[in-house]
């Protein structure tokens, strides 16, 4: 049985690790403090437009399938916080295909931390909180709108939502950085995964043809962000058809796809022959 000291260098001490880190970098990147406001209401800005997009399509028509504007609005603010999030987090993980192809990689396999942990730890851009808070004003106008039967259980599932698709997205994440392992340059195909994934789970995945909601569903899982949780916190039922049991599967679909993400990483680091070999 682990002692408490094992327990302490396992878990907590990482994470005080990490925060000290991002804590270096938030410092560093206030010290300009105009430039930063001028990043963070770009993101903002620029977010925005997307939900704009879903206000045009409501100009021109009633509904979207079974969806109202205020219930495709509560889609988008879900996922575009929880995408956000994951972007403040380890978007970064863009930059990964050039660490491997001028070897900086390497330089953190001799180090006595885990690589990914280390790669995650690496960077940390504040700037990025304005697309967070753009979804936040959009929730903020979706829950005003809707007519939600708030209990224990819905309240329970909107706070585990953010969570489970910070999760999910970031597993996506890193599969899609692992293939700049036997890839020269992989991070096109994995954008279609991240940010196309985020611009696909913002809408309901009924809308869309038969093969793409499967793939949603049941291949890279972003269904599961907010499609289903929202089908249980609107009482609404799934034009699908779908069992009911998915609209509570998105903590355990979480979890099973940050195991897959870490298999995947260490799968591909354990196989990985330096730049040069």
């Amino acid at each position: 049985m682990p002692v408490r000291g094992d327990w302490w260098c396992k878990v907590v001490e990482p994470f005080l690790l990490w925060r000290r880190l991002v804590g270096a970098q938030i410092r560093s990147q206030l010290q300009y403090r105009v430039s930063f406001v001028l990043d963070a209401g770009g993101a903002f800005l620029i977010s925005f437009i997307d939900f704009l997009a879903v206000l045009v399509i409501f100009h021109n028509v009633p509904r979207l399938g079974e969806w109202t504007v205020e219930e495709v609005a509560l889609l988008y603010a879900l996922s575009s916080i929880s995408f956000a999030l994951t972007d403040l987090l380890i978007g970064h993980l863009d930059q990964f295909p050039q660490k491997i192809r001028d070897g900086n990689f390497d330089i953190l396999l001799v180090r006595p931390r885990g690589s990914l942990y280390q790669v995650v730890a690496s960077d940390f851009q504040l700037r990025r909180l304005g697309k967070a808070v753009q979804g936040l004003l959009v929730l903020a106008y979706a829950l005003g709108a809707l007519h939600v039967d708030w209990d224990a259980g819905r309240v329970a599932m909107l706070v585990v939502m953010i969570p489970g698709g910070i999760v999910i997205f970031s597993s996506v994440w890193v599969i899609g950085a692992c293939l700049s392992f036997w890839t020269t340059d992989g991070g096109e195909f994995t954008n279609a995964f991240t940010y196309g994934g985020n611009f696909m789970a913002q809408y309901p995945i009924d809308i869309y043809g038969t093969w793409l909601r499967r793939f949603l569903c049941y291949i890279v899982p972003l269904g599961f962000v907010c499609y289903f949780p929202a089908l249980y916190i609107l009482d609404k039922d799934d034009p699908l058809g779908l069992p009911r049991v998915l609209e509570f599967s998105s903590p355990v679909v979480a979890v099973v796809a940050a195991v897959v993400a870490g298999t995947v990483w260490r799968g591909a680091v354990r196989h990985y022959r330096s730049a040069g070999g």
